[in-house]
């Protein structure tokens, strides 16, 4: 039996908290972590839409934001804590680690809408697979897909356009300027296991940070390499692709060129951990005042490419902020088409995927699609 930290939470909670959610179609949004830092911005984009109750570890943080906020409120519901949560919502949107399912689980039972944006591949698929055993009344939505889901939202959105999609790439360039709470770097504790994509057709296991090379996102040339992302499960899955890829920079050269180091060095191998976990961290952790996100993804089929770039200037929280709106809406049948059947669904899925650019441009992120970019890499 592995002893390896990142295995070590079972499947289950041995005696789960006995929390009692309810549906209430007129009820609040259950935002859980709805005041962090991308709670808030969640809670700043859903509020004038929907009555919300935000949820975490300190009420009183909660509560200064709702004062902020109309129809909104605040309760705790500290998830290490195994006092019973209550509460009839609407639907519930997950924004912290929820690392026992304890979110999921009051969710599914109570036949309320869920979405979820916090998960790690392996996460995702535990997650995806206790939401089948449960056998779900509402539509279980799992966009833990890089930022809150738009990634495979736009590569859904190519796709429509080409007629399908034979290979999907995504490359991240990750600002160091930006604000990023410390669940978004948890990713760095998978930076010393391998991981399993689909190349060619084939399933194969990858070491991260594999496959390095410099690609141009938007006008800046980005080093890139590669990472364990929950889209390269799930699009194989979904869209049929036979390569789904994703790698990510950061805004600094000289700072991706140090992680690339480390790993050549077997730092993320030998430093597991908690007593290596705030080294391992310290190496992406400094967040900034504000930053730029953005990516690009290449679609390709039947000899064609298309290419997205998706810029947000409000910066990475306020894009996962966006991707989880649009699956709030998507899972409440609030975006213009019914809300999907009960059971798990991703964001690429949707319905409507000739409407996600211009749902996003409503939403202040753009993208810009050009046809015939084959081959990502740039001039170093």
């Amino acid at each position: 039996m592995s002893t390896d930290p990142a295995f070590a939470a079972p499947l289950l909670p041995t005696s789960p908290p006995d929390d009692r959610l309810t549906h209430d179609p007129d009820g609040p949004v259950l935002l859980v972590g709805g005041y962090g830092t991308v709670g808030t911005e969640l809670a700043g984009l859903a509020a004038p839409a929907f009555p919300l109750l935000l949820a975490g570890r300190s009420e009183q943080r909660g509560a200064a934001l709702a004062a902020r906020l109309d129809g909104a409120t605040a309760r705790r519901w500290d998830l290490a804590d195994p006092a019973p949560f209550s509460a009839a919502v609407r639907a519930v949107v997950g924004v912290v680690n929820d690392p026992d399912d304890r979110v999921l689980r009051a969710a599914v039972l109570a036949g309320v809408p869920y979405v979820d944006v916090t998960r790690w591949t392996a996460r995702l698929q535990r997650a995806a697979t206790l939401t089948a055993l449960l056998r779900p009344t509402a539509p279980v939505l799992h966009s833990s897909a890089w930022m809150g889901g738009v990634t495979p939202l736009v590569a859904a959105a190519l796709a429509d356009r080409l007629g399908g999609a034979e290979r999907i790439e995504t490359a991240i360039r990750w600002d160091l300027a930006d604000r990023a709470g410390a669940d978004s770097v948890e990713f760095m504790d998978r930076l010393g296991l391998d991981y399993e994509v689909i190349r060619d057709g084939r399933r194969r296991p990858v070491a991260p940070l594999g496959r390095p090379g410099t690609v141009r996102i938007g006008d800046a040339p980005t080093l890139v390499a590669g990472i364990d992302t929950p889209e390269q499960f799930t699009l194989p899955l979904t869209l049929g692709v036979g390569t789904a890829a994703t790698r990510i920079g950061f805004s600094s050269r000289s700072s991706t060129t140090a992680l690339l180091a480390a790993r050549r060095a077997g730092f993320f191998r030998w430093a597991r951990g908690d007593r290596w976990e705030p080294a391992r961290r310290a190496l992406l952790y400094s967040p900034g005042e504000g930053g730029t996100a953005r990516l690009r993804t290449d679609v390709g089929f039947a000899g064609r490419t298309l290419t997205a770039t998706v810029e947000d200037p409000a910066g990475q929280a306020h894009l996962t902020a966006v991707g989880a709106l649009l699956g709030l809406r998507r899972v409440l049948g609030a975006d213009g088409a019914p809300p999907p059947s009960a059971g798990v669904v991703f964001p690429e899925q949707t319905p409507r995927p000739g409407r996600v650019t211009a749902d996003l441009a409503a939403l202040g992120v753009t993208v810009a699609v050009a046809e015939g970019q084959r081959g990502a890499e740039a001039a170093a």
